[in-house]
């Protein structure tokens, strides 16, 4: 770069001191890296950033339904009452006219009957939804404190410095960190849909 032929500030190296710990190169390829590396943090940051709003607010919403929904999995207390209140009076009818015990109708039977299949598929598809969002939360918030933690300053010689920034910059090749924040968006898409189809089946009876 052009920039880099002012010798004012990049002053060229004596004879022999072409690798010294503050030699000329050493400069150069921190102020290219610096450069570099900004550009990469702001795109990570920017797209987790949106990820972390959209994942938050979207799971503040799905709680809200799955705590509305999660309360028919179990059978209403009223409903046993009556249930069971039912059973002794058909027990009582059946004595009465000398019918079979046998034939009354279970409690167990009547319990069991409060809960649709609709609702365990809503609730089952829910939960997996809001486990997809959560999980994605907290990926982009791990992945948030690594862009911190990459551009964290460096102490030391010029020659240290790149020699350290090097070192973190291949572990974010070797762990995909690129890639990771690409995919992220995928499992927040698909927790949408989940959520849209129980939302379709909560709705189908009405």
């Amino acid at each position: 770069s052009d920039k880099y032929e002012d010798e004012t500030e990049y002053p060229k190296d004596p004879i022999g001191h072409d690798m010294d710990d503050e030699a000329r190169v050493w400069r150069i390829y921190l102020e290219e890296a610096r450069t570099f590396d900004q550009d990469i943090v702001i795109q990570a940051s920017e797209s987790l950033e949106l990820l972390l709003v959209f994942a938050g607010l979207f799971s503040a919403v799905l709680t809200t339904f799955v705590a509305q929904t999660s309360q028919s999995l179990s059978p209403d207390a009223a409903a046993q009452s009556a249930g069971a209140l039912l059973e002794i009076a058909q027990l009582i009818r059946a004595v009465g006219s000398q019918t079979p015990v046998e034939d009354v109708r279970p409690l167990a039977s009547v319990a069991s009957s409060a809960v649709s299949n609709s609702i365990v598929w809503v609730n089952g598809l829910w939960f997996v939804s809001l486990t997809l969002s959560l999980s994605t939360a907290i990926f982009a918030v791990l992945a948030k404190q690594w862009t911190r933690q990459y551009i964290l300053p460096i102490t030391g010689s010029s020659r240290e410095r790149c020699f350290i920034r090097q070192f973190r910059y291949d572990g974010l090749e070797k762990w995909y960190f690129t890639a990771i924040i690409g995919l992220l968006p995928i499992p927040l898409h698909l927790s949408l849909i989940i959520f849209l189809v129980g939302l379709v089946i909560f709705l189908a009876p009405l």
